[in-house]
């Protein structure tokens, strides 16, 4: 895949870019105006998604993030936190001073300040991205604000390269449901954590007005089976997010 498009920190494409230019389709906001398509690219993109996996090349949320200037001022909007909140599924994560975080599919970096804090002077946080235009932004984000202890580092679109039994946490946020073969990657994830270590999934309801087009979308019940294929301990964490839900895979 070229870097210029993006699977993780998807985030702007279909959910915050969808909502901050009030786009509407089919009567339901959060969602954008989907580019023409081949019946033979539609149906493979589908059948794909049913099993998990992903032609990107036939990708209708594929987007160009070559203006990453342009997609930060998108990506983060202060409105966002309203909906996101940010604070409370860091809260949610139960982090702890000195702990090792990755955020996978970090796009710009929004959720790394409120890590850094969770994990104090003695943690490190990792922004993942399969995108170099955004992990370049997010290497020159971390160096102005003077954290020593967070960097950003260009994964595989099919692996996020977890040393073994390195992290304590992993945060996917809006991301999950574009990863191929979703199970094989959640085994890659537990590979990676370390012992009392959980993965944790932020994404959108079905019900949720904004957000990818409802064929995109998994429920949690759906992510909670995967993780489970995957040999992970699986539960849906009650919070207030009022478009998404949120999942945390344990050993």
């Amino acid at each position: 895949m070229q870097s210029k498009v993006c699977m993780f920190g998807w985030i702007g494409i279909v959910g915050v870019l969808a909502w901050a230019s009030g786009c509407k389709r089919g009567g339901e906001e959060g969602s954008i105006k989907q580019g023409p398509t081949t019946q033979k690219a539609h149906k493979h993109h589908t059948k794909g998604h049913h099993k998990g996996k992903m032609d990107y090349k036939h990708h209708d949320m594929q987007h160009d993030f070559s203006d990453v200037k342009k997609y930060a001022r998108i990506f983060e909007n202060p409105q966002r936190t309203a909906w996101q909140k940010p604070a409370e599924v860091v809260e949610k994560m139960q982090i702890k001073a000195g702990m090792h975080i990755a955020d996978i599919g970090a796009g710009t970096g929004y959720f790394l300040p409120y890590l850094h804090k969770a994990v104090g002077a003695t943690g490190h946080v990792e922004g993942l991205d399969i995108n170099g235009p955004m992990v370049k932004h997010m290497a020159e984000r971390i160096q102005k604000a003077g954290w020593s202890n967070v960097k950003a580092r260009q994964v595989k679109t099919d692996d996020p390269q977890l040393a073994n039994q390195s992290v304590d946490r992993v945060l996917v946020v809006n991301t999950w449901h574009h990863i191929a073969d979703r199970v094989a990657y959640a085994k890659k994830i537990k590979a990676g954590l370390k012992v009392g270590g959980s993965v944790w999934i932020v994404d959108f309801t079905m019900e949720a007005k904004r957000g990818p087009n409802k064929k995109h979308r998994l429920s949690p019940a759906q992510v909670i089976k995967e993780f489970q294929e995957a040999g992970l301990k699986a539960r849906i964490v009650p919070s207030s997010l009022p478009d998404q839900y949120i999942v945390e895979g344990a050993l």
